[in-house]
């Protein structure tokens, strides 16, 4: 079974960037859709955006559209998520995700105000 490994999460003030890396155990990653989910303290696990096996095809939760970016390097096995601007409001553990049933151990991402 593939394994996920997110890497690239911390602590940031508002406004300044990051980029998470989700790096896949098995070639036949891609193949594989491919997410990112969010849980902030005492809120349930959210969407935040996917995208299909070639990149071609992304979906963003709302309040990210616009401002984050997902992407990947399938040569590399590697999902991303390009995170600029951010807010707050981003401050959650982040997850990836892989459309096989497969969930990361998650990225620590604090923004102070």
């Amino acid at each position: 079974q593939v394994q996920l490994v997110e890497s690239g999460g911390g602590l940031v003030q508002a406004g300044d960037s990051l980029r998470l890396s989700c790096a896949a155990s098995q070639r036949t990653f891609s193949t594989y859709a491919m997410a990112w989910f969010r849980q902030a303290p005492g809120k349930e696990r959210e969407f935040v955006a996917a995208l299909n096996w070639s990149g071609a095809s992304t979906l963003y939760v709302d309040s990210v559209k616009g401002r984050f970016t997902i992407s990947r390097d399938n040569a590399k096995s590697t999902v991303y998520l390009q995170m600029p601007s951010l807010k707050p409001e981003d401050t959650a553990v982040y997850y990836c995700y892989a459309d096989r049933g497969v969930w990361g151990q998650g990225t620590q991402v604090t923004v102070s105000s």
